[in-house]
């Protein structure tokens, strides 16, 4: 029987989620977690074939906790439920290695199908990422796809008005390098102005007005 542990700050949203995967008789959640180093300590002392982890945890993104527990543990599966249903989160929580990702907007049935698939070695997007993602002609269109990792992280912490010294101090890189990736930024972004980024990672769902 598969084995799950599910990731999510709020007891109550764990407890859901729970109860709707263990009507599923062949589905079995071994444990949950609050937090990062939870979620670490439940994979490591369970090893589970699957993880659902939240990407907004309390003590840091979830993001850096999927590309952890990939590491640690190769063989098993991640799934994110997110309230986030926008780029770059999709983009970047399936780079690091997420095999699916579901939206807290859809039905929660959602959450077993994308379960079972991603058990049986298939990737899976909700249907309003399916939609969305459908509606444009290519992906590579979307000049978000341009940036790198480590750009995406400097279009975020600047969109919401981190000035470039505390950015360096919060991604503990050099003050100069983050002008570097600004500039990058603006450049593929067609930005004039840290405005300009805040707009569009709110019309991207990324931050909230």
């Amino acid at each position: 029987m598969p084995r799950i542990v599910l990731v999510d700050d709020h007891a109550i949203v764990r407890e859901g989620f729970k109860r709707l995967i263990e009507l599923e008789p062949d589905l079995d959640v071994v444990a949950e977690a609050r937090n990062a180093d939870e979620a670490v300590e439940a994979v490591t002392q369970h090893r589970p074939d699957l993880v659902a982890v939240d990407l907004s945890l309390p003590d840091g993104s979830g993001l850096p906790l999927i590309e952890h527990l990939a590491s640690i543990a190769p063989a098993m599966k991640i799934v994110v439920l997110s309230m986030h249903d926008g780029e770059p989160y999709v983009s970047e929580a399936l780079r690091r290695g997420a095999r699916g990702y579901v939206t807290k907007g859809v039905a929660p049935e959602e959450l077993v199908a994308a379960v079972r698939s991603v058990l049986g070695g298939d990737q899976y997007l909700s249907s309003d990422l399916r939609e969305r993602r459908s509606g444009r002609a290519t992906t590579d269109l979307d000049p978000f796809n341009r940036l790198t990792a480590r750009e995406r992280e400097v279009f975020l912490l600047l969109a919401i008005g981190r000035a470039p010294k505390q950015v360096a101090a919060e991604l503990g890189i050099g003050q100069k390098t983050i002008y570097i990736h600004r500039a990058a930024v603006m450049n593929k972004l067609n930005a004039g102005s840290e405005l300009d980024l805040y707009r569009m990672a709110q019309e991207r769902g990324l931050i909230r007005s």
